[in-house]
């Protein structure tokens, strides 16, 4: 990894261009930074080109889909919580307990994609990678309200459900730009790497979700009481109303900006002529 990282920056000063995965709807101001940034003598062009994700979810057969999209098919519009962390998070098992006793005391609805972490990633520690274990009787109390999906998840399609109401995630950037381009707003839960500035621009930035841990805190085990308190907060309160309505008008925006003559479209446009001269 840190050789990577190394060989990137050796490389600096070769290019003609950066490609960003975002959306000037998004981050408009900070790109118009980096370009005011570049020197005058690099000509250096910076193309926010995203998000890379599909906008537009086709769907799948009735076959081939998967089986929690069944059952978020009987569910009411925005009434839907979903929980996963990515391939590269593990958690303790006194943390898997707090948010399990944390989704079950919320009165949510959810679905909870319950996995280990990529037992080959760097950020997994070794003695975490394990499969997690839930009490024994904690799936049959839940199972009125609620779905433990213990392999892969069909991310995009979940959050396009008109269901959803919410995603309780880690931001990692794929994630959020998934959430966001579909209108869903976050329950942020930041892990590692570049997660807490993430989690920063879309609970505070944009103001589409709601911090479930803050970064200052991120030694520390969160409380059964915060989790069911912050997803309240987004399900069942005014301010929780005000964040659905803005995460769904950004997500409207975003998916506007891949349309033709929308930001992101010119900006590709812009990116084919640069390469192509």
């Amino acid at each position: 990894m840190t050789e990577f990282a190394l060989n990137q920056v050796k490389l600096l000063g070769f290019e003609s261009g950066w490609i960003y995965n975002t959306s000037r709807i998004l981050e408009g101001r900070y790109v118009q930074l980096s370009e005011r940034l570049s020197t005058t003598n690099s000509q250096i062009n910076h193309f926010a080109l995203g998000p890379f994700n599909p906008v537009k979810i086709k769907s799948e057969s009735m076959k081939n889909r998967h089986q929690c999209l069944h059952w978020l098919d009987k569910q009411e519009k925005d009434s839907v919580i979903y929980v996963s962390f990515g391939s590269t998070t593990s958690l303790t098992d006194d943390q898997i307990t707090e948010l399990a006793n944390g989704l079950e005391r919320c009165g949510e609805k959810f679905i909870w994609v319950l996995r280990r972490a990529d037992p080959n990633d760097v950020f997994a520690e070794a003695d975490k990678v394990k499969k997690p274990q839930l009490h024994a009787d904690y799936e049959e109390r839940v199972k009125d309200r609620g779905i433990i999906v213990r392999d892969w998840a069909p991310q995009l399609e979940i959050l396009a459900h008109t269901s959803f109401g919410g995603f309780m995630s880690h931001c990692g950037w794929n994630s959020c730009m998934e959430s966001v381009s579909m209108g869903v707003p976050i329950l942020a839960w930041p892990m590692h790497s570049d997660q807490p500035k993430n989690a920063f621009l879309i609970s505070n930035v944009l103001r589409i979700g709601v911090m479930v841990r803050d970064w200052e805190h991120r030694g520390e085990i969160v409380k059964s009481i915060t989790i069911e308190n912050a997803v309240k907060t987004l399900m069942a309160s005014q301010e929780g109303k005000e964040i659905k309505m803005r995460a769904a008008n950004v997500g409207e925006a975003v998916r506007g900006s891949v349309a033709e003559g929308g930001a992101s479209s010119s900006e590709r446009d812009a990116f084919i002529s640069h390469i192509s001269r």
